[in-house]
């Protein structure tokens, strides 16, 4: 079976995010950095060649495979920001819809910028979800 493509590297996560053309989204991760450090009590890592993460936890697929994934993280793409939400928006409606305008894919939250989110109620999503897999994944 093939190695994953995201996985942690030895990238520096400054240089990455000092190649971020736009210069507000650079600044919204450089803020999702420090939020997400906090949050989760780890470094920046990058993981693969455009997702920065923090911490990590075992996944197990169903036929028993097991990889590292991180907690939480985030990635800048050309229209919008990607956070990861490991354990999905499912039983986080409540705090997902709490964000402001947002759009979900299975763990994904898309956003334009940070500036257009209730960013408390993002701490509070991201403590929910690192807590969560802590807990089950541990």
């Amino acid at each position: 079976m093939a190695e994953p493509k995201t996985r942690p590297t030895t990238a520096s996560v400054p240089a990455f995010l000092a190649k971020v053309k736009d210069p507000g989204v650079r600044e919204d991760c450089e803020a999702l950095v420090a939020l997400m450090s906090t949050v989760t009590k780890a470094p920046p890592v990058m993981w693969g060649t455009s997702i920065v993460g923090f911490g990590s936890y075992p996944y197990r697929y169903e036929r028993g495979r097991a990889l590292d994934w991180p907690l939480t993280g985030f990635a800048p793409r050309a229209k919008q920001l990607v956070l990861y939400v490991m354990p999905g928006c499912d039983g986080y409606e409540a705090m997902v819809e709490a964000l402001g305008p947002v759009k979900c894919g299975v763990s994904c939250i898309y956003v334009k910028r940070l500036a257009d989110l209730n960013l408390p109620a993002l701490k509070t999503l991201l403590k929910a979800s690192v807590a969560h897999l802590k807990k089950t994944h541990g």
